[in-house]
């Protein structure tokens, strides 16, 4: 019972630790949990990417001048201003060098992801007899956090024409 009753604080604060890697945080400060929570709630209600944005913001952390590629994914690219303002003085307040966090966000925020759309095309392609979409999403995927300039296409959300509205558990 004690294991059990503790699990809830002990996910909470590894979900803590995990996002705040994610926006290159390295100390817990007692506002990072709302910090955090706007920034969610501002990607959800922008249909921001989750995994496009935190990558763009990894290297926006590295180069002020990157957060336009950030800022694009929101419907409205203004939202993302105020979170920015209030993120860069989260992120003074910690100091460091932008390189060395820019390349600690790029190490737990991946560029790549098994995207339904990109399996759904292997997937088909191979029921045809041609591998070669699997094999080069299988060698994109084996290096979810290198920048693989080659592979561009693989790190972006599908168009409204790619959703795949159904998936199943052997994807």
């Amino acid at each position: 019972q004690a294991a059990i009753g503790a699990y809830p604080g002990r996910l909470e604060a590894a979900v803590a630790a995990g996002l705040r890697g994610k926006l290159g945080l390295r100390e817990a400060k007692p506002e990072d949990p709302v910090l955090i929570k706007d920034f969610l709630d501002l990607m959800t209600a922008n249909k921001a990417d989750f995994t496009l944005t935190f990558r763009r913001l990894s290297d926006a952390a590295g180069d002020p001048a990157a957060d336009a590629e950030a800022r694009a994914l929101f419907a409205d690219p203004s939202a993302f201003d105020a979170f920015a303002v209030r993120w860069r003085e989260r992120l003074a307040q910690e100091g460091g060098d932008p390189s060395a966090r820019a390349t600690a966000m790029k190490a737990v925020n991946p560029a790549f992801i098994p995207r339904n759309h990109l399996v759904e095309e292997a997937l088909s392609a191979a029921a045809e007899g041609d591998l070669q979409p699997f094999e080069r999403l299988i060698a994109v995927l084996a290096r979810p956090f290198d920048d693989q300039r080659d592979a561009a296409e693989y790190a972006l959300p599908p168009r409204p024409d790619q959703v795949v509205r159904a998936t199943f558990c052997g994807t």
